[in-house]
């Protein structure tokens, strides 16, 4: 089923499309409850939007409730997702804007950026393959070196922070925690124990130790840092405007 023919979707139907668009590229089963949690909004709008976008051909839905993108949605959903991070490198690279910040400033940009817009900001931050936080792009899902999940890293080792998914961009604390702690992607990071008892992960980066939940740390992927985009200071598609900053000891 092929999307009507309009302009753009609305904010909302944007939205809606970046997060089925995120959980499918992972490989999750798109269910409305999922989508409930990830907008915070109730089940009963959940069921009401995606009535309405079944109807406009932007998504299906199958007889066990799971919801796919069409054509049409897919165009959308990559159109949405990528001048949502190219706002976010062109906050973060040109403008300076704090990288716990550029998230949630996208959200609000993005939505009025035009293809002519975003086709000139990808060529003035040299066409990256991943956001800020090391997402990839739409059109480089395919990770040709292999993240390895913080919370399989081999204790005392060190890597290189890669990846910080969207669900925890989501929450404007955590990131300023993460920023404030030098945890960002291109950072020299070591795990030093996991907490079963208490949910919780330290790892060793910038020179301290930091606490995390389980829950937030499953969420981050590391590379080898002897590898060859692990080499350095610096992740891919990251330039050192946006390299962590090491507190004052």
């Amino acid at each position: 089923m092929m999307a009507r023919k309009v302009q753009r979707p609305s904010q909302t139907i944007e939205n809606y499309l970046g997060v089925i668009y995120t959980l499918s590229r992972d490989g999750e089963t798109v269910i409305g409850r999922k989508l409930a949690d990830w907008l915070e909004v109730s089940p009963p709008t959940v069921t009401a939007t995606l009535q309405r976008m079944i109807r406009d051909g932007w998504v299906t839905m199958s007889d066990d409730k799971s919801i796919r993108l069409t054509q049409g949605g897919r165009e959308a959903a990559t159109s949405v997702i990528r001048r949502h991070m190219l706002t976010e490198l062109l906050l973060a690279r040109i403008l300076g804007v704090p990288w716990s910040k550029v998230h949630e400033e996208a959200d609000r940009m993005a939505h009025g950026v035009s293809a002519e817009i975003a086709d000139r900001v990808a060529n003035a931050v040299k066409h990256p393959r991943v956001c800020p936080h090391g997402n990839p792009m739409p059109g480089h899902e395919e990770i040709t070196e292999p993240l390895v999940p913080l919370l399989e890293a081999e204790p005392g080792a060190e890597y290189v922070l890669a990846r910080i998914h969207e669900e925890l961009e989501r929450n404007p604390d955590l990131m300023a925690y993460l920023e404030r702690h030098c945890l960002l992607p291109g950072a020299t990071i070591v795990l030093v124990e996991i907490m079963d008892y208490n949910d919780t992960v330290t790892v060793h980066c910038g020179g301290h130790d930091v606490v995390l939940g389980l829950s937030v740390a499953g969420k981050v992927w590391v590379r080898d840092k002897g590898s060859p985009m692990g080499q350095g200071a610096v992740g891919p598609g990251v330039t050192g405007d946006v390299q962590p900053r090491l507190r004052a000891q």
